[in-house]
């Protein structure tokens, strides 16, 4: 299943694959913004930093056994700092769809569009 984001940075885009990424498992508009969790990630390469970004969320969300639907993502240089807010996973409220087990390399593409619009995307595992 693939996931895209668009923003006019490629810390907005992040921000909104991270939200497909949600919505692929239900609707985020379920999904209270109740407990705030940090994530950081170091990747030279933009694309492979939006893979790790994703990884990210996918390892938190089964850890912790948390969905997310508000996020804050900072890039700079190779160093990505984010903070996302979710709340433990209500299988009644959220009906979670599936469950996703990783971002991969294929269509992996961030890029700055003629508009100058960022596009982020790949296909995950579920």
């Amino acid at each position: 299943m693939g996931v895209a984001g668009y923003g006019s940075s490629p810390a907005e885009a992040f921000e909104q694959a991270a939200l497909a990424l949600t919505a692929i498992i239900c609707d985020p508009a379920t999904v209270r913004p109740a407990q705030a969790i940090p994530i950081q990630c170091e990747e030279a390469d933009l694309e492979l930093l939006f893979v790790d970004w994703l990884n990210a969320l996918v390892y938190e969300m089964a850890v912790r056994h948390l969905l997310f639907s508000r996020f804050h993502v900072e890039i700079e240089g190779a160093v990505l700092r984010a903070v996302v807010w979710g709340e433990p996973i209500d299988p009644e409220r959220h009906q979670p769809a599936v469950e996703i087990k990783g971002a991969t390399y294929t269509a992996l593409a961030v890029y700055q569009e003629n508009d100058g619009q960022w596009v982020a995307r790949c296909v995950v595992d579920v």
